[in-house]
């Protein structure tokens, strides 16, 4: 099956935000496979935070503020992803039935890697909305980058 990462890059957050938001083509599902988020500006024991990341689904809604990110196939040629991916929305998706699926508090100065064992993955039935939510407003600007690893079947 298709395997694509999307990424961003040293983008900078001072408010709650959608990370990652992605949204699967309406001729398939999607199984997110792992999520890496990393930070390069808190480096101090002074500059330390707990930061509440929520990963949720079923928004109908899209969020805004952030950009469209292009996904990029890591297998043997697969076909353009048809659905949508964003980053750093800083309008998080909304409405729909929502349900948290992972809840996890991340201290800044390691990198949250959410790498689940297969039968904990997260599958999107088709056109599905995903987001990985910043639930908790960082005291001061944190200059994040983010990987998002999924497969599409």
């Amino acid at each position: 099956m298709p395997m694509y990462t999307a990424q961003f890059n040293a983008v900078a957050a001072t408010v709650q935000q959608d990370i990652f938001e992605i949204v699967g083509p309406a001729s398939g599902s999607v199984v997110l496979h792992r999520i890496v988020v990393s930070q390069s500006t808190e480096v101090g024991d002074a500059a330390e935070e707990g930061l509440l990341l929520l990963i949720k689904k079923g928004q109908t809604t899209t969020g805004s503020g952030g950009s469209t990110v292009t996904p990029v196939d890591i297998g043997l040629g697969a076909t353009t992803f048809g659905g949508t991916v964003k980053a750093n929305n800083t309008a998080k998706a909304s409405a729909g039935t929502i349900v948290t699926l992972h809840a996890e508090a991340w201290n800044v100065r390691s990198v949250f890697d959410w790498l689940p064992t297969p039968e904990c993955r997260i599958v999107l039935q088709a056109a599905q909305r995903a987001t990985l939510e910043l639930a908790t407003t960082p005291a001061d600007s944190i200059t994040l980058s983010g990987t998002l690893y999924f497969e599409l079947i």
